[in-house]
């Protein structure tokens, strides 16, 4: 199956090369459009899809991601990698995505997903539209579907994704491996006492050995919310709670409930 893919990904990772000359919205541009070449692969192989499908489409796969570090059989298995219940719990915001990366003496990565944040009365926003992006080099082989949850841990974090329309995980925000584990203690903040703005937690299919979100490109995807919201919206005015949560996000809002309120197992 990934010879297939790592067939799919080079003309993927070609088209990404060509525009990688371009930056922002441009960029991600490129970057959706060759990641349509590989979606019905990913769809028919049971990998949630990089492309570009609704916000309801990109809605359903954040649930089935965040579902996925929930698993129980993950810890009675032996995987300590669940990720905990306090982090969801005092979490101001979340942005689930897929991203492909593939390349061999380059890097392309692109995908989509989407963004929410917990409004002052406890509940949580409607879902913003975002992209990634992002061209790199080094001697990097191979094909790999990378699902990702970043924890938005601060004030700061929540306001970029509202307000700066495009940003570079690792450049615009500091981002850092979660911690792990089905009821232990964490901390988010660093050595020197400061909040970590980004926890990240992936799940890789495919071929490199490890997978860094650093560098990372996210994009709000304007189009995606005004066909969605069947009206032109920025993303600020749904993070900030000016819309109501979408009935067909439901799947998504009942996989945060139950990562806010699980047993710690």
């Amino acid at each position: 199956m990934f010879n297939q893919l790592k067939e799919q990904a080079s003309k993927l990772g070609q088209q990404a090369a060509q525009g990688a000359t371009s930056i922002g919205q441009q960029a991600s541009t490129y970057g959706q459009q060759a990641a349509r070449g590989v979606s019905t692969f990913a769809e028919n192989n049971n990998i949630n899809t990089p492309g570009t499908g609704s916000l309801a489409d990109s809605s359903a796969k954040a649930a089935r991601i965040l579902q996925a570090f929930l698993e129980k059989e993950e810890v009675e298995n032996g995987f300590d990698n669940v990720i905990p219940v306090k982090v969801i719990q005092e979490a101001k915001g979340l942005a689930i995505f897929t991203v492909i990366k593939a390349g061999f003496l380059w890097s392309g990565k692109m995908g989509n997903g989407i963004v929410v944040s917990r409004l002052p009365d406890g509940r949580w926003s409607a879902p913003s539209a975002i992209a990634t992006g992002g061209v790199g080099f080094g001697f990097q082989a191979g094909a790999d579907f990378t699902d990702v949850v970043l924890i938005l841990n601060s004030d700061e974090a929540v306001d970029a994704f509202k307000t700066k329309g495009n940003l570079t995980l690792g450049g615009d925000l500091g981002v850092s491996l979660g911690p792990l584990g089905g009821g232990g203690s964490y901390s988010g903040t660093s050595a020197s006492g400061q909040v970590v703005p980004l926890f990240s937690y992936t799940k890789s299919k495919g071929l490199f050995a490890g997978i860094s979100v650093e560098g990372t490109g996210l994009f709000e995807l304007t189009q995606s919310n005004t066909d969605f919201y069947g009206r032109t919206i920025k993303a600020e005015e749904i993070l900030r709670g000016d819309v109501e949560p979408p009935n067909d996000s439901k799947p998504l809002y009942d996989a945060i409930k139950l990562a806010e309120s699980r047993d710690p197992y």
